[in-house]
């Protein structure tokens, strides 16, 4: 059944809808927020691009929990699971941001791949201190650019995007960044003495 044969009261689903775009990406609607359209729109543009590296992060999370392997594999896999749905609900925290300011928040992934800075990963597998070092320099992007948003979006008066970024972005990256890093320093699994035997 074609979309021309649907009638008034029918159960028919409408198929292959088509519409105009009712609102650019990069610009802001007219909300009553008590903020001007410029800072909004500033705030827009910087939490969209804080949101498409807190994808890209959360991919590379699910990715290296996945591809995970050695002795440290389950504690591993566990603690990146926990940190790509931390950074899920700081995904959605964003998006919500940018759409409360009046905003479009960034969701295609191929408009994501546009706008994040951060270096794609190979397709295939790296070793363990790899992948681990590919996330904390992700997080160290995404931390560096979230201290100068915040500091920023204060400047102009947004107190709530300034709240997000430091409370939700600032604090968990910190958090989960010294996890990582914990994961690198060189300390052996089992300690040895000195004639080479297990303590």
């Amino acid at each position: 059944m074609t979309t021309s044969n649907r009638t008034t009261g029918s159960s028919q689903p409408w198929f292959h809808q088509h519409g105009t775009e009712l609102q650019r990406f990069g610009t802001v609607r007219l909300l009553p927020l008590g903020l001007p359209a410029d800072t909004r729109r500033y705030a827009c543009q910087r939490l969209n691009r804080l949101l498409a590296d807190s994808q890209i992060l959360h991919a590379l999370y699910k990715k290296h929990h996945w591809l995970m392997r050695g002795a440290t594999f389950y504690a591993l896999h566990l603690m990146l699971d926990k940190h790509a749905g931390e950074q899920l609900e700081l995904v959605d925290q964003l998006a919500e941001r940018v759409q409360t300011l009046g905003g479009v928040a960034v969701g295609d992934p191929r408009h994501v791949a546009e706008l994040t800075r951060i270096d794609r990963a190979p397709d295939g597998v790296e070793a363990v201190p790899a992948m681990l070092s590919r996330l904390l320099e992700a997080h160290e992007t995404i931390l560096i650019d979230a201290r100068d948003a915040a500091v920023r979006v204060v400047e102009f008066g947004d107190d709530g995007t300034n709240d997000l970024l430091v409370s939700g972005v600032i604090r968990t990256g910190e958090l989960q960044a010294w996890f990582l890093a914990e994961h690198l320093v060189d300390t052996p699994l089992v300690r040895i003495d000195n004639d080479g035997e297990p303590v």
